[in-house]
């Protein structure tokens, strides 16, 4: 596979120097595939290209790392990562329901972004949160002893302030 990197391109410029630093020391892949996230957003097939050729490692190593890990992204995330705990706790006390509502009120399945790039849907194992069991995390912010219901209120709320920061922006930009 041979991609086009620009080398003008100041987050590949970035990149480069970083691997350059993580390169001295031993195993700098995770390392480097978590800057790579952090500079584009996710690790789509020209950044693990990218990485690949400036570590001297076979792609095939890198994309079995970030298709392994699942803190790693192919694809573009939205504004707000949902993530549904799925862990024994959680499950228990009705992490499905939990996941089912989201999914109905987004209409959006696990891995998939809503069409406004706002929510992005996705489960993980456990979040050590078992006590306020089911849980949600909404990037950083955790969301717990959910029903149903609750999960659509706190949902609903997310989108209320996204619909006051659009109109402050309009009057922003007419004002």
């Amino acid at each position: 596979m041979k991609l086009h990197i620009p080398e003008d391109n100041p987050q590949y410029q970035m990149l480069k120097r970083d691997i350059a630093r993580y390169k001295r020391k031993p195993g700098p892949l995770i390392q480097v595939l978590h800057r790579a996230q952090e500079i584009f957003g996710y690790l789509p097939p020209e950044v693990q290209y990218f990485v690949a050729k400036e570590l001297n490692v076979p792609l095939s190593q890198v994309y079995g790392v970030v298709t392994f890990y699942n803190f790693f992204r192919t694809e573009p995330v939205a504004k707000h990562v949902i993530n549904v705990c799925m862990g024994t706790a959680c499950h228990v006390k009705g992490a499905e329901s939990i996941l089912k509502a989201i999914s109905e009120e987004l209409g959006i399945k696990v891995g998939e972004t809503t069409k406004d790039k706002f929510f992005t849907l996705s489960t993980a194992r456990c979040f050590g949160a078992c006590g306020l069991a089911p849980v949600i995390m909404i990037n950083e912010d955790v969301f717990g002893k959910l029903t149903p219901e609750k999960v659509k209120e706190v949902l609903r709320e997310y989108r209320k302030q996204k619909e006051t920061e659009e109109k402050e922006g309009q009057r922003e930009v007419a004002g």
